[in-house]
């Protein structure tokens, strides 16, 4: 687990936290060469939870969403949930996303956000 601060409280400036190289499964890349990147904040003991920062550069990926609330920092994005809506993601935006929900995540502008993950 690669966290800040796993036991203290602590504040840090989400725009100057380094992120680490996160795997992307190529089969899940439709188009594109997005990358992948995140910081992990805080786990809980089970790792049931987790709250971070994640980042991907522009391409198209698809995905099965975990239970995750997440505020967009910068960049944009169009997610499509597949059988529901689809969704304009940009900084300031708050957006809720439900566990086994397929998206379609087409990012536009390299897209930063803060993340809390509860997974089943």
């Amino acid at each position: 687990m690669n966290t800040l601060s796993a036991l203290a409280p602590f504040v840090a400036r989400v725009a100057d936290v380094d992120l680490e190289p996160e795997p992307l499964d190529p089969a899940l890349i439709v188009a594109g060469d997005p990358v992948v990147t995140s910081r992990v904040l805080w786990e809980s003991a089970d790792g049931s939870q987790s709250r971070g920062i994640w980042q991907i550069t522009p391409g198209v990926v698809t995905d099965t969403e975990a239970d995750e609330v997440f505020v967009v920092l910068s960049g944009r994005a169009t997610i499509e949930v597949t059988g529901g809506p689809t969704l304009e993601v940009g900084a300031g935006d708050v957006c809720l996303l439900r566990a086994g929900d397929h998206t379609r995540w087409t990012v536009h502008e390299t897209l930063r956000k803060v993340y809390h993950v509860t997974e089943a």
